[in-house]
């Protein structure tokens, strides 16, 4: 069983940042992401990353780019997400989560979610 543990969440004011982190168990996870849950809304995907035999390809939700980074740790399957800029709407649960990933000409075209963490909540005013 594959266990995650995110951290990092908290409160900021509208353009603030954060840094959330993720750290999983088991054996070395070759696609990750981040997801939230905003109270009301589904769950929606908010970054991928996918590394493998020193090839890197990530995933960024429209919302999201160009603000928030994902990447992966030093330390085997710690991974990050860097929020730059946040806003009032990038409030909710966030998400950890081990995928299924399939790569092609360095783009992330199929990713389907393992394994979930616990989730760490922001919260961001305007």
């Amino acid at each position: 069983q594959v266990q995650l543990l995110e951290s990092g969440g908290g409160s900021v004011q509208a353009g603030g940042s954060l840094r959330l982190s993720c750290a999983a168990s088991g054996y070395t996870h070759t696609c990750m992401g981040w997801f939230r849950q905003a109270p009301g809304k589904e769950r929606e995907e908010v970054a991928v990353i996918y590394t493998r035999t020193g090839t890197i390809s990530t995933y960024y939700a429209d919302s999201v780019q160009g603000r928030f980074t994902i990447s992966q740790g030093d330390v085997k399957n710690t991974l990050y997400l860097h929020m730059n800029s946040l806003k009032p709407e990038d409030a909710g649960e966030y998400y950890c989560a081990t995928l299924g990933c399939t790569v092609a000409k360095g783009e992330i075209i199929k990713r389907k979610p393992e394994y979930w963490g616990q989730g760490t909540q922001v919260t961001v005013s305007s």
